[in-house]
């Protein structure tokens, strides 16, 4: 069951989906209607028809939607002009990603928007498919062979969707080794090694120069809080506010330690370097300062409605120094989140939002990471965005963006037709 924010304490609710596609009599041409956009997209009338194609495979009840089963079910597909269409046909990428965020902006966009980002893997038998490596697999819990997506995900109260991506290469891939595989796998001349961190910070760079997507908030999990890159990234845009996860052994100062310039020489050379004034002032963890507060500080509140009832945790709010290399770095806000019981679970988070900013909007802000969560699970379960075989780059491109411009055009049929339902799943029965 969603989340189901209480309104008295955020900024705004971000409604679920729910759809009911026997209210759509029309739902074949609404779809060829939002094809029609994307036209000039692609040099030839029979890509038009196989994008077409594909995304009807897509929305279809088939168990397993990868291209031979789309190819066999739709009407005039083929398999090997659908494979190639897939894989090898030209697509102007760059048009169709910037037309369907402007329809995300038109849709869904809000000055106090936010984009989330977060990883998404794709179990995978055998070591052709481009990037694929034994890596953490978060979708089965445990290091295995897979494939890792770094997805950038846009949250408003009119809805969510999925807004760009970047496929994860190992290191490893880029070693003489894998010149054969990266040739086989079409990976372009120009990609080099990126951290995942890295990635994310090159698609929100993207956002932000393209200046479609209008936003307020950036939310990540620890991986991206705790990336110089991101942050940095994350810190240059004026007026944005951050709320990221935290590793628990984040080393910090409960308040501001004093420091001074001191001048040493070097080879000869004369230098200066900051230090602390008070070197036994150490840094501590973030799990050892939360653990000393007083439960004065605590705040408990009900964050969301489950399967089981209500979901309450308790919070607290202060403003910290970061530790880098044991000397100040930047003076931000930690938000604490832990369970209620005998044996709290922790959670921690950094923010650099205004002085002036109260404990209920962070209290919402560490909720709505479900946005994306939920966009995988929709995709995945209903779209197959994880039943893909292709082994290119420019597939695995192709079929993510698909999956993300299906999964917005259900939400725009919720949003046009003002309709709901209960159950999600009716929409695919």
């Amino acid at each position: 069951m969603l989340p189901k924010y209480r309104s008295d304490e955020h900024s705004y609710p971000v409604p679920k989906f729910d759809l009911n596609l026997e209210e759509i009599q029309d739902f074949k041409e609404r779809l060829e209607g939002f094809h029609e956009q994307f036209h000039d997209c692609f040099l030839r009338s029979e890509s038009r028809s196989n994008f077409l194609r594909y995304m009807i495979g897509q929305f279809s009840p088939l168990e397993r939607k990868s291209i031979e089963p789309i190819a066999l079910k739709v009407e005039d597909g083929k398999v090997r002009a659908m494979q190639r269409f897939v894989s090898d046909a030209p697509w102007d990428e760059e048009k169709i990603m910037l037309k369907y965020r402007n329809l995300v902006q038109s849709d869904f966009g809000s000055p106090d928007g936010a984009l989330i980002f977060d990883e998404s893997s794709f179990p995978k038998k055998g070591d052709d498919s481009v990037g694929v490596a034994r890596q953490y697999c978060g979708s089965i819990g445990k290091v295995d062979n897979c494939q890792v997506g770094v997805f950038a995900a846009y949250a408003s109260e009119s809805g969510y969707s999925l807004v760009d991506t970047r496929l994860f290469i190992p290191e490893k891939w880029f070693t003489d080794e894998y010149k054969e595989r990266r040739k086989k796998c079409k990976l372009p001349d120009d990609i080099s090694f990126m951290s995942k961190p890295q990635l994310a910070a090159e698609m929100l760079n993207k956002l932000v120069s393209e200046r479609v997507l209008k936003f307020k908030y950036i939310l990540g999990d620890s991986i991206y809080g705790n990336s110089p890159e991101f942050i940095a990234a994350a810190s240059d845009l004026p007026g944005i506010t951050y709320f990221v996860s935290v590793p628990a052994n984040t080393l910090c100062w409960p308040k501001i330690p004093a420091t001074i310039r001191k001048k040493y020489k070097y080879k000869g050379e004369s230098h200066t370097k900051t230090v602390l004034t008070d070197k036994t002032q150490k840094p501590i963890k973030l799990s050892t300062l939360a653990k000393s507060l007083n439960p004065y500080y605590w705040y408990r509140r009900t964050v969301s409605e489950g399967t089981k009832g209500p979901i309450t945790y308790e919070f607290t709010k202060r403003k910290i120094t970061i530790s880098n290399s044991n000397l100040p770095q930047k003076v931000v806000w930690l938000v604490v989140r832990r369970t209620i019981g005998s044996d709290p679970i922790y959670s921690y988070y950094i923010s650099n939002a205004p002085h002036s900013t109260r404990l209920p909007t962070f209290v919402w802000l560490s909720g709505l990471r479900w946005a994306i969560e939920q966009s995988f699970e929709e995709t995945k379960s209903n779209l197959g965005m994880d039943h893909y075989e292709v082994r290119k780059y420019p597939g695995w491109q192709h079929h993510m963006m698909t999956c993300m411009l299906g999964h917005f055009f259900l939400w725009h049929l919720k949003l046009s037709l003002e309709k709901k339902s209960t159950v999600y799943y009716a929409l695919f029965d």
